[in-house]
């Protein structure tokens, strides 16, 4: 092993790469902007070749930094698998710590916790939120819920389930909804409701996405309001404040109370899908296999699409 690799500015520098900037490096470090961008300045000088092609809100990778960052992030999640299954060893424990998006966790996951108790009483299941798409879990996390185009090469997934997304609104709002269809100039003066994706690649599945697949226009002139949860997406829609774009699994159980109702019979396939994510060295762990067939039992229960989205399958 190469004892002069500085293996603490080469984490500082993938840090960079997965971020897309300095600040939001520093804040998941816990150190100053001016610190990683000396970690990563002297890494350059180092190597002798510039590693990012820096710009004034995001930094880039350049060719051989891309080839780079991918390594260290690969070898950092080899390192967390190590220490993972060392300390599962040690520490013989039925606990089973599970993420996933708040949203996810409020809306599907929660309702359903009594259940799995109920069927695995030796197993305590405990439940943290994480909104990013890393391709490594939060260190308390032993498996994980993700939303996306399933494109997480630092770990072990299985597709869990698809879905369609389509309008939805509380009954007030269009209140021939329930029995005539509305038309796209009836959205003419309300508020969209849009959840906020982040970064995540690919195409959102958000008001222009459902147009184009439905072959729809919209207004050209609407107020939106956005929220960083699809939880908050849904309270709003529940609360009167717009109409949103319905993510089906999330609000499958608010349509089945009359809180919200479909305005629009049109739905379009989401690109992005739910995924079960854990540590490769991890997914046979009996903890594990008990979580992952009983959730996939739940979703086959709720009537949620399991299917492969068809780009992936």
């Amino acid at each position: 092993m190469n004892s002069n690799l500085p293996y603490v500015a080469l984490r500082a520098f993938e840090m960079v790469v997965r971020k897309s900037g300095f600040s939001a490096a520093a804040d998941e470090l816990g150190v100053s902007q001016s610190a990683v961008s000396q970690h990563v300045k002297m890494l350059e000088t180092w190597l002798g070749t510039e590693l990012l092609i820096r710009g004034a809100r995001r930094s880039a990778p350049t060719s051989e930094g891309r080839i780079l960052a991918r390594t260290v992030e690969e070898s950092l999640g080899r390192i967390d698998e190590v220490c993972n299954d060392i300390r599962r060893k040690k520490y013989r424990n039925n606990n089973l710590v599970v993420c996933c998006p708040p949203g996810f966790a409020f809306t599907w996951l929660f309702p359903r916790v009594l259940d799995f108790d109920l069927k695995h009483p030796e197993i305590s299941l405990s439940i943290s939120t994480d909104t990013t798409n890393d391709n490594r879990l939060p260190d308390n996390a032993d498996v994980g819920i993700r939303y996306g185009l399933g494109d997480f090469s630092g770990l072990y997934s299985e597709h869990l389930m698809s879905e369609e997304v389509f309008p939805v609104c509380a009954p007030h709002i269009l209140p021939d909804a329930s029995t005539r269809e509305a038309k796209a100039e009836h959205l003419q003066g309300l508020t969209l409701l849009m959840d906020e994706y982040g970064n995540k690649s690919g195409t959102p599945p958000d008001w222009h996405f459902w147009a184009r697949s439905c072959g729809i226009q919209l207004p050209s002139r609407t107020r939106t309001r956005s929220f960083a949860q699809s939880n908050l997406v849904i309270q709003a829609a529940i609360q009167g404040l717009g109409i949103a774009m319905g993510r089906g699994p999330l609000v499958a159980q608010a349509l089945q109370d009359g809180k919200l109702v479909r305005p629009f019979s049109h739905c379009a396939r989401s690109p992005y899908s739910y995924w079960l994510v854990c540590p490769h060295s991890a997914h046979e762990y009996p903890q594990l296999q008990s979580f992952f067939l009983w959730i996939q039992n739940q979703t086959a229960e709720a009537g949620h699409a399991t299917q492969m989205p068809s780009n992936l399958a």
